[in-house]
């Protein structure tokens, strides 16, 4: 057996709206809905799923709670210009740039936080 790729990965948020509009504002992603009127983040080929919390679909998590979160996203756009958009936003980068090593090729990184909490990594490879 071999895995392709990522289709989507599940985060639980306290709240749906705040979220879709942070990921949309910081980072362009699409608000996508489906499946009764559920919500993803769409970028790429690829999406975030949405779970409100306390009322997350099934199946889920075992212990799903906001600000678990903890995933890296690649851009071409150079990383200088990521991170003046998101001071341009008012959100506050933690760390970086800082050399990391991604699935592909070693990164130049940046890490900032949503309104969970979750860490929220953007990086070039480099």
């Amino acid at each position: 057996m071999k895995i392709d790729r990522l289709d989507h990965f599940v985060l639980t948020v306290a709240d749906i709206g705040a979220t879709c509009d942070f990921y949309r504002r910081a980072l362009g992603m699409e608000i996508l809905t489906f499946a009764d009127g559920r919500k993803a983040l769409g970028f790429g080929d690829q999406k975030i799923n949405l779970h409100q919390r306390g009322r997350e679909s099934e199946p889920k998590a075992s212990r799903p709670v906001p600000g678990s979160g903890d995933f890296c996203l690649t851009t071409t756009v150079p990383l200088e210009e990521v991170a003046a958009h998101l001071r341009q936003a008012g959100i506050a980068i933690e760390l970086g740039p800082v050399a990391r090593t991604g699935a592909r090729a070693a990164l130049r990184s940046i890490y900032f936080r949503d309104p969970d909490g979750n860490l929220v990594e953007v990086a070039n490879e480099t």
